[in-house]
């Protein structure tokens, strides 16, 4: 027997090691992740007194982690940190329909029609961090159907978000939106557009900002230094008027989930 199939056997049958375990029970839920799921294993753990946190934040992290290896040693289960099925129902009685969680991604790259959107509604807070610089301010997403169209909510907030832009721009740049402790990957400008803030949202008015002309005011927020929106896409997001997905957008997702993945190995 030759010294590379015996390697090659090797290979294999360590492959085989680490699959049967997955089988027997599927990971469902690990540091990184975030969604309702996590939120779901939080709250219970937290109803047991395992979870500390003072909130359940549908983000897994080192909190999360030590949370569910605390509960699997009190219930004599693998103690890994992980919620594969043993541990989900244990805590459950029951496993979802599916045992795979792929719907929640571990890097806050998630589609922007099928989830993000729902994650962050219309009227809704989050707070902008910029990867490249740190900076951090906060907006409310007012419009939007394709991507979401948000406001900052304070001139500090526009303040600062311009330090980071050196100024209204149209520069695409990664960013991590955070909604109610859920990391979201995103690509974001800085160039208010669209609306008038001296003017009621949604009127029909003259001379909105970035050239628009005449329409309906998307300018929802008043007096935070910006007249009309600007814009944030996530994965598989798309533009307002010829309904495209770009390219440029997309590559800056894929680098702040990159980032959110490295923040998850901390």
């Amino acid at each position: 027997m030759s010294k590379k199939f015996k390697q090659w056997m090797a290979g294999l049958l360590a492959a085989s090691i680490l699959i049967i375990p997955q089988n027997a029970s599927a990971i469902l839920l690990k540091q990184g992740m975030n969604g309702t799921e996590v939120k779901k294993v939080q709250t219970e753990l937290k109803n047991l007194g395992y979870f500390k946190y003072p909130t359940a934040t549908g983000y897994y992290g080192s909190i999360t982690t030590d949370a569910v290896k605390a509960y699997q040693k009190a219930k004599g289960l693998t103690v890994d940190g992980i919620v594969g099925n043993n541990t989900y129902k244990s805590l459950f009685g029951s496993v979802p329909a599916t045992s795979n969680t792929t719907n929640d991604a571990s890097n806050g790259a998630l589609d922007w029609f099928s989830k993000v959107q729902y994650i962050f509604p219309r009227g809704k807070n989050a707070k902008v961090t910029d990867i490249k610089t740190g900076k951090s301010f906060m907006i409310k997403r007012t419009f939007g159907t394709n991507h979401a169209d948000v406001e900052t909510l304070t001139k500090e907030d526009t303040k600062i978000m311009k330090e980071i832009w050196g100024g209204f721009s149209w520069e695409r740049r990664a960013v991590v939106v955070e909604v109610d402790g859920t990391l979201l990957a995103g690509s974001m400008t800085a160039m208010p557009h669209a609306g008038v803030d001296s003017k009621p949202a949604v009127q029909v008015v003259d001379g909105r900002s970035g050239g628009y002309g005449r329409g309906q005011n998307l300018d929802s927020v008043k007096n935070n230094g910006i007249d009309g929106h600007v814009d944030i896409h996530f994965l598989n997001s798309r533009t307002h008027g010829t309904n495209t997905m770009q390219k440029i957008h997309q590559d800056k997702v894929k680098e702040a989930a990159l980032y959110i993945a490295n923040l998850a190995k901390k």
